[in-house]
């Protein structure tokens, strides 16, 4: 990396965050919320409004936008990182794919992505086109100081699913399709995703992000051989891409409770846990030796403070269980979450210290 990166520099590499995702426990427990930048912050919603192109993808291919939004949470919140503003399908977009999101239904591809044909007329990134992302990230790791950034990307099972569907789905009855009947086919698709994918990943690091996560939106529609047979080769050659950057690795799904072993051993130091599995069961199930981020459940931001609280001291007593534990939702901040609620909850993690501190 770049003898200027925070992580080398000296910024970054003591923070409570980049401690905790490398097994440290910190006195100031580290919290950041998944989607904390955008739909929930009312500065957010003007910057979009006044902006001359609003699209989402428009508005992540901006870098001076993109490094807006990135900060926004952050200047707010008082998290302890930043997450890079972006969308899994911006590497689709990048390399040419026909690709926007739609309101209220998400990406939706124009033509998706069946045949063997289709699969091998692909086109390959080309490193030119990540100059924005690049640029986002410089832009946004000047401002923050020795607040980390996080890189973002999502994991290939993830990404060519919405390739082969066309768009959300509740099923993924093509894409499971594909992996059994087609299975060459698949390895191929998801193959061109995973090249793909590293290099957004691998752009951001080089430009100063502190650490990466890896997200797995639909991982959790898989039993476990499908994952270990159909993803996760896929998911581990995007850590391998990146496995020479010393930054922390996170790997997060949803409804991924009994694949948390397998989404450690495919190359992540930290395991993201959404809010269905208690943080000591998921220590439990990854030997207790594996650094976990989470898994406050989003519904208690609207379930009072009282209520809040309790339940984010159960967090953190689970979270205990691991060697490093970074405080984090259970999925995404809601859209319609109160961004006061969000400030209240930093306050409150940050003035309960973690007495198994290691400083």
């Amino acid at each position: 990396m770049p003898t200027g990166h925070p992580l080398l520099d000296g910024r970054t590499a003591g923070s409570p965050l980049v401690r905790a995702m490398r097994g440290e426990r910190t006195r100031q427990r580290p919290v950041w919320f998944m989607r904390q930048a955008g739909r929930s912050l009312p500065e957010y919603r003007k910057l979009r409004a006044e902006a001359d192109d609003t699209s989402m993808l428009a508005a992540c291919l901006h870098p001076e936008l993109a490094t807006e939004i990135t900060l926004q949470p952050v200047r707010r919140h008082g998290v302890d990182a930043a997450v890079f503003f972006s969308d899994i399908v911006i590497p689709l977009k990048l390399a040419g794919i026909d690709v926007e999101i739609v309101a209220g239904r998400g990406p939706v591809l124009a033509d998706p992505i069946r045949s063997a044909e289709q699969v091998a007329a692909l086109p390959e990134l080309d490193p030119a086109t990540l100059e924005p992302i690049s640029q986002a990230v410089a832009g946004t790791v000047a401002e923050l100081g020795g607040t980390p950034l996080i890189g973002f990307a999502g994991a290939p099972f993830t990404v060519a699913s919405y390739l082969v569907e066309g768009g959300p789905s509740r099923d993924h009855l093509y894409t499971k399709a594909m992996m059994v009947g087609a299975p060459q086919v698949w390895d191929q698709l998801a193959g061109w995703v995973a090249r793909t994918t590293a290099a957004f990943l691998r752009a951001q690091i080089m430009a100063g992000a502190s650490a990466v996560q890896l997200f797995d939106s639909w991982a959790g529609h898989l039993s476990r051989s499908q994952y270990r047979i159909g993803a996760a080769p896929h998911s581990a050659a995007v850590f391998r891409a990146v496995a020479d950057l010393p930054v922390p690795k996170v790997h997060f799904g949803v409804g991924t409770g009994e694949l948390l072993a397998d989404m450690h051993t495919v190359g992540a130091d930290m395991v993201g846990v959404d809010h269905r599995v208690d943080l000591s069961d998921a220590a439990d199930r990854l030997s207790g030796s594996v650094p976990l981020q989470g898994n406050i459940d989003p519904a208690m931001l609207f379930a009072g403070r009282k209520v809040l609280h309790r339940h984010t001291e159960e967090v953190l007593r689970s979270g205990a269980a691991a060697p490093g534990h970074v405080v984090n939702l259970g999925h995404g901040v809601p859209p319609n979450a109160d961004p006061s609620v969000l400030t209240e909850l930093v306050e409150f993690v940050h003035s309960n210290p973690d007495p198994a501190a290691d400083d």
